[in-house]
């Protein structure tokens, strides 16, 4: 095993939880069903209290050359760019401390974590990848269960990786974008629910009044507020925010 990959299990295992946890609540039909997708994509489910896999979506055999038959979590971790893997060892410690000082680690429930790291495909070559994780269970004591990871291809996008991290809330809950692990350049853009609304349904095309009418708000509460997404984002103007909320894992 790599030392990389085993850095990355050395920072789970003081985090997993230490028996199995019980099935989540929501049907992966649901899950599953709830994924949209901006290029070529794949899924599992890793058991982090054995490291086994799960609900494993053909897409990623196709994608990565991987054999049914014997592909293990270590396999996916290998496939990872060498020189974005210390990159992922440190955003998944930094989400560890994050949680535990700034959210509440009984909220990681309530989010849906989006990075992006470089992955080897079938043909050998390297191509962008955004990381999106969701997870479905825990302990009682907060330790890590089973969780939905999702890879999808957005070299398309773009080739450049920010090497930041994302944290989208669900249930009500606030969203954290563009978090640097770079404790000295921390600045970071939070986005309410109201915000992330706003933004996905610019993502689908809808303008002011309908975006009111959808939300039942006044048009120029509409404009406010994505005057504010703007702004936030860094964004010039609606293509640059739609691009950069891809890239970001909101839509």
């Amino acid at each position: 095993m790599l030392t990389e990959i085993q850095n990355l299990h050395d920072v789970w295992e003081t985090n997993r939880t230490v028996k199995s946890t019980n099935q989540h609540q929501i049907s992966f039909d649901d899950l599953t069903n709830s994924i949209i997708s901006t290029g070529p994509f794949s899924f599992y489910i890793i058991d982090f209290f054995d490291m086994s896999l799960s609900h494993i979506s053909p897409s990623l055999f196709q994608l990565h050359d991987f054999d049914p038959e014997t592909i293990t979590f270590n396999d996916v971790l290998g496939a990872i760019h060498p020189d974005d893997i210390n990159f992922v060892v440190k955003a998944e410690a930094f989400l560890t401390k994050f949680f535990y000082e700034n959210i509440g680690r009984e909220k990681l429930l309530s989010y849906k974590i989006s990075y992006s790291h470089r992955c080897r495909m079938k043909n050998g070559e390297y191509a962008l990848f955004n990381h999106q994780a969701l997870m479905l269970t825990m302990d009682d004591n907060g330790g890590y269960g089973k969780s939905l990871n999702i890879h999808t291809r957005i070299d398309h996008l773009s080739s450049f990786n920010t090497y930041k991290i994302s944290l989208i809330g669900l249930n009500g809950e606030p969203s954290f974008m563009n978090l640097s692990l770079d404790e000295n350049n921390s600045e970071s853009s939070e986005f309410s629910k109201r915000e992330i609304d706003i933004i996905k349904l610019i993502g689908n095309g809808l303008n002011n009044t309908e975006i009111a009418e959808k939300l039942f708000i006044s048009p120029l509460t509409v404009k406010k507020h994505r005057n504010n997404i703007l702004t936030k984002s860094n964004s010039k103007n609606t293509a640059e925010l739609v691009k950069n909320c891809i890239l970001q894992g909101i839509i």
